[in-house]
């Protein structure tokens, strides 16, 4: 069985829809409130990596806490972006899930769980 871990947060629907789908696939994962406990930073590295097309990829574009940074996220080396999102957990695009130790998967989309678990 693969090892998840899912990073998520209790208020967010897509992440309730993500665990939901887990579950219902009998899968096993690690539950982590993304804001009391933002992903490691070698988590978050990988993330850049996997993402390094674009760095806003990995930000909760739409939430609030990244409206009110007022930042051009381009313009940020990667150690102040990974600074800036172990600062705040709700800047972080969710769920955020850790496959393995070596893939991360952002957001919840089914066709991409599918591929990754079934």
């Amino acid at each position: 069985m693969k090892k998840i871990i899912f990073y998520s947060y209790l208020k967010c629907s897509t992440c309730r829809k993500a665990a939901k789908w887990l579950e219902k696939k009998d899968l096993e994962f690690q539950l982590i409130d993304i804001v009391k406990e933002p992903p490691l930073v070698n988590y978050l590295n990988l993330a850049l990596e996997q993402y390094s097309y674009d760095k806003k990829r990995i930000f909760n574009t739409r939430g609030k806490a990244f409206k009110t940074l007022n930042l051009d996220i381009y313009l940020l080396s990667r150690e102040e972006i990974i600074q800036l999102l172990l600062s705040d957990g709700k800047l972080i695009k969710r769920p955020f899930l850790i496959c393995e130790g070596k893939k991360v998967i952002l957001g919840f989309n089914e066709i991409e769980y599918a591929k990754q678990f079934i």
